[in-house]
């Protein structure tokens, strides 16, 4: 029998009261030990990993674990709200062992193509261009206007995308995480764009992501192509996009930055590392299937079972002082990018987007500071991100036409997909 008592019934992962306060729902978790039933949807029950050892421990585990949710997934009703994120797709995220070792292999060597130099370039000229939309009016959403749409113009670049398809990216990789009723609809979107994308570059190969994934030495067909891709969007776009929202937001109501974006004693690099410790983009995910009725840290777990590691969860268990740190083994050792054989590939160019992407805004509206107090800002519902609906600020108003004009899209057409960031 397990020695702990579980609640009466699995506590919700979704709606407002959980966006509002996900770590007082952490620690009432923990108080049922390091694994505890949890609802992330109507009718959906997993059990959430909120230990940190027992999450390390589980992301590790191969043996006693599957990541292909396909026995689960035959109990769940077609149109839940979370099988956009959950259910399988031929990808690396739903596959264990050689299977997973061919899709990584494709998407690891094409995210290495990628040149943190070029990168940074082409983050600094979109960012730059962004920002220069709205600085002379002396206020902005920092979601909607810069944080949002950043990546996915980074993400255009690397696949070759067209510019006019930006728009429904960012908005299927927002919906597939917000678990709604239209979740399946975005996740379709986003796969429609996609395909459609694979199809041309099948015919006709160019330089850049997708008809590197088209060549690769692992044989992709083209579904196997587009379900990459859409993995490395969808994972990439929402979660960098949080990433930079949360930590601006942290550099605007923490008193080590000086409440605003210039002036204090912390970095841009200080307050991504400080989220992800304390308030991960990604917050409950990594789902795994036992393979087998098994015993796990004192808890029984049924063969096919849905668990979910709680990022944010054994993160504040396990995070050092941030004001006066306790040295650990480096801040490398928090679980925002997961750990195990299915840690997150794109570590580096997440970082550089966001860092790159922080540093340009603080360069540029040094003195922004929250329009509302932060106790009246959203945060969008769901179970596995942490994500604000907006981020208003004011600041003193700034004429950036010469540098915008600089860095405008030249020609009479849209702007030309390129491969820009891909080096060699």
């Amino acid at each position: 029998m397990t020695p702990y008592a579980q609640p009466p019934q699995p506590l919700a992962l979704y709606g407002p009261d959980f966006a509002a306060d996900p770590q007082g729902h952490y620690l009432r978790l923990r108080e049922h030990g390091p694994l505890a039933p949890v609802r992330i949807a109507p009718g959906i029950d997993a059990l959430l990993v909120t230990d940190y050892q027992a999450a390390v421990d589980l992301l590790r585990d191969t043996h006693t674990f599957t990541k292909d949710p396909r026995a689960w997934q035959a109990t769940v009703p077609e149109d839940s709200p979370v099988l956009p994120v959950l259910g399988h797709r031929p990808t690396a995220l739903f596959s264990d062992g050689e299977v997973h070792a061919r899709y990584r292999a494709a998407i690891n060597d094409g995210l290495a193509l990628i040149e943190p130099h070029v990168l940074r370039a082409e983050v600094t000229r979109v960012a730059k261009r962004l920002i220069g939309e709205f600085a002379a009016d002396g206020s902005g959403d920092l979601i909607a206007q810069y944080a949002r749409r950043l990546p996915v113009h980074v993400f255009v670049t690397w696949f070759g995308a067209a510019p006019e398809d930006s728009e429904r990216v960012v908005e299927a990789a927002a919906g597939m995480f917000n678990s709604a009723e239209d979740a399946a609809a975005a996740y379709a979107d986003l796969v429609e764009v996609v395909t459609a994308l694979v199809a041309d570059r099948r015919a006709r190969p160019r330089r850049d992501l997708t008809s590197y994934l088209l060549s690769h030495p692992a044989g992709l067909d083209n579904d196997e192509t587009v379900r990459q891709i859409t993995l490395i969007m969808s994972a990439g776009h929402d979660p960098t996009t949080n990433l930079i929202g949360n930590a601006l937001l942290h550099m605007l109501t923490d008193t080590r930055y000086a409440g605003s974006l210039h002036g204090g004693a912390k970095t841009a690099h200080e307050a991504i590392d400080e989220v992800l410790w304390q308030d991960p983009p990604l917050a409950n995910l990594a789902a795994h299937y036992p393979r087998h009725d098994t015993e796990f840290h004192g808890v029984r777990l049924r063969a096919g079972q849905l668990i979910l590691v709680s990022y944010a969860a054994a993160n504040a268990q396990s995070a050092p002082d941030l004001v006066n740190p306790v040295p650990r083994s480096g801040s490398s050792a928090h679980l925002a990018w997961s750990a195990g054989p299915h840690r997150c590939p794109a570590k580096q160019p997440a970082l550089l987007i966001a860092m790159t992407a922080i540093e340009q805004l603080t360069s540029q509206l040094c003195d922004a500071e929250l329009a509302v107090p932060a106790s009246a800002l959203k945060w969008r519902p769901g179970p596995f991100h942490r994500a604000l609906v907006r981020l208003p600020v004011r600041f003193t108003p700034v004429d950036m036409t010469a540098e915008t004009d600089r860095h405008r899209p030249t020609g009479h057409g849209p702007e030309e997909p390129s491969a820009v960031s891909i080096g060699r």
